[in-house]
């Protein structure tokens, strides 16, 4: 089906509200985006486009730039709302669990995700957008683990942990998306996103282990038995050793 455009100069006010108007304004930015540039694109080329009013437009977005992006705000909520439901899993997984919610976002519109870190690439105020919305996800993130982790250790502690543990996970999930992105939003996303993960998990875990546990836990305790020793004499020599 071909889009017909509105004849310049003309509008069609659409007054009413849904996602179907949002997304109709967003098809129409992307659209002209990718045929006339970003910064040559206007609101008001958009409203045309979109056969919407003005003010329709700025009744859910609250700028061009928004245009382009998700909606980070709401998408951090349903993070934040997990990990109020996440009770007593562990800590870390809990927040890759939330950041998966974030991904999977991207995932569902492939070619618009792939665009929009075309123009994040090449436009600066877009990039600097997309970094402020990263740290409010890791100051999120590190909040819940700080509490989280405040039930094991000391505050300071737990607030050094929670902060390289949020970044990790940002990470992880940062450089699977660019992968998937810069191979067009093909390939076996959501697989490279549970083995990415799965590392930081295990890797954390294994850093907040006590270094007294983790040390034996990588002992080896050889014991040559005599013939002439009783079971409860080679038990106490066992004892000792360990």
């Amino acid at each position: 089906m071909v889009h017909q455009q509105p004849a310049v100069g003309t509008v069609t006010t659409v007054t009413g509200r849904g996602p179907d108007v949002a997304e109709r304004v967003v098809a129409a930015a992307f659209e002209l985006f990718a045929a006339d540039g970003y910064e040559a694109t206007t609101v008001e080329d958009i409203t045309q486009r979109a056969g919407v009013a003005r003010r329709t437009f700025f009744r859910y977005f609250r700028s061009k730039e928004d245009v382009i992006f998700p909606d980070h705000e709401k998408l951090l909520a349903v993070a934040v709302a997990h990990l109020a439901t996440s009770g007593q899993s562990e800590p870390v997984a809990a927040v890759c669990e939330a950041t998966s919610t974030v991904f999977a976002h991207y995932v569902a519109t492939p070619e618009r995700s792939v665009e929009r870190y075309r123009l994040t690439g090449q436009v600066p105020a877009l990039r600097s957008r997309e970094i402020a919305s990263v740290h409010a996800y890791h100051r999120a993130f590190t909040r819940y683990l700080t509490a989280r982790f405040a039930e094991d250790v000391e505050a300071q502690a737990a607030a050094l942990q929670a902060e390289v543990a949020a970044g990790a996970v940002i990470a992880a999930h940062n450089q699977v998306l660019r992968e998937w992105l810069r191979g067009g939003g093909h390939g076996r996303s959501t697989q490279a996103l549970d083995a990415a993960f799965d590392y930081v998990v295990a890797t954390f875990e294994r850093s907040r282990r006590p270094a007294g546990q983790r040390a034996r836990s990588r002992e080896t305790v050889v014991v040559v038995v005599s013939s002439e020793e009783s079971a409860s004499e080679l038990a106490d020599r066992i004892r000792r050793l360990t």
